[in-house]
């Protein structure tokens, strides 16, 4: 029997193949095949490394600090603590002067209200403004033309003394400076003739102006006697706005500088 092993194409095995396989491969990988593509990447790379080469080497050489001395390099750093704690100080300068004028806009316009609130009240006290607040109604109805313009002075200042602080009569602001006068029968109040029934709107505290008109003796009692009807209603809300023009005087002047 023959021992010649056959190769897959029907020939003898002479170990002469693998060699030849070997060979081809070595022959594939060297010399290196480079086509212009390869190359023209290889060489842009270069240059770039080249480029960030010198680069460094430039900037290193350029530092103003190479080869300084140590003496030099401490003072330089004192320089620069001294610059940071100048500007630090200035910094809080600006900051305080911030505050302060925040302060003085605040101030300012705490001031502007006050004057606001201050302008209000006066209008009030003037009869220059409208009003309104708690306080009382009063009506009294003299069917017997018995009431005179002097009662009802009184009532005025009966409700100022109780804390009335606005106070309107049939559509007629009542302020300092307000008279009653009895005319041919008819009661005028600034001049303003007014009739029965007589319709108080007062604003201040209820349970003081109520109880300061029905005190004994009081000013109830004494329209009472004259046979006039009083009627008196308290009220969370009432409306003052009869209004009276301001009148600039003619010889008095602010003493104040």
């Amino acid at each position: 029997m023959s021992d010649d092993r056959m190769t897959p194409g029907g020939g003898p095995d002479d170990g002469r193949r693998a060699p030849a396989g070997r060979e081809r491969l070595i022959r594939g990988l060297w010399p290196p095949r480079v086509n212009r593509n390869q190359l023209t990447v290889a060489l842009l790379l270069f240059v770039l490394g080249l480029g960030l080469a010198i680069q460094v080497r430039s900037t290193s050489e350029n530092s103003p600090l190479r080869g300084a001395r140590q003496e030099d390099l401490v003072r330089i750093l004192d320089e620069l603590d001294s610059r940071t704690q100048r500007l630090e100080e200035e910094k809080r300068k600006l900051e305080n002067q911030k505050s302060e004028l925040e302060n003085s806009s605040d101030q300012a316009e705490e001031a502007r209200r006050q004057t606001q609130e201050r302008a209000r009240q006066l209008g009030v006290l003037a009869g220059t403004v409208a009003a309104e607040g708690p306080g009382i109604r009063m009506t009294v109805r003299d069917d017997t033309d018995t009431v005179e313009a002097h009662m009802l002075l009184d009532t005025i200042q009966e409700l100022r003394a109780a804390g009335a602080e606005a106070i309107e009569i049939n559509d007629v602001r009542v302020v300092t400076s307000t008279h009653f006068t009895d005319s041919d029968g008819d009661i005028r109040i600034d001049g303003r003739k007014v009739v029965s029934p007589y319709r108080f709107e007062v604003i201040g505290k209820p349970q003081d102006l109520e109880p300061a008109l029905n005190i004994p003796g009081g000013v109830v009692q004494t329209l009472e006697k004259e046979q006039a009807t009083v009627s008196i209603t308290r009220s969370e809300k009432i409306v003052v706005d009869a209004l009276r023009s301001a009148k600039r005087p003619d010889y008095a002047q602010s003493s104040s500088q």
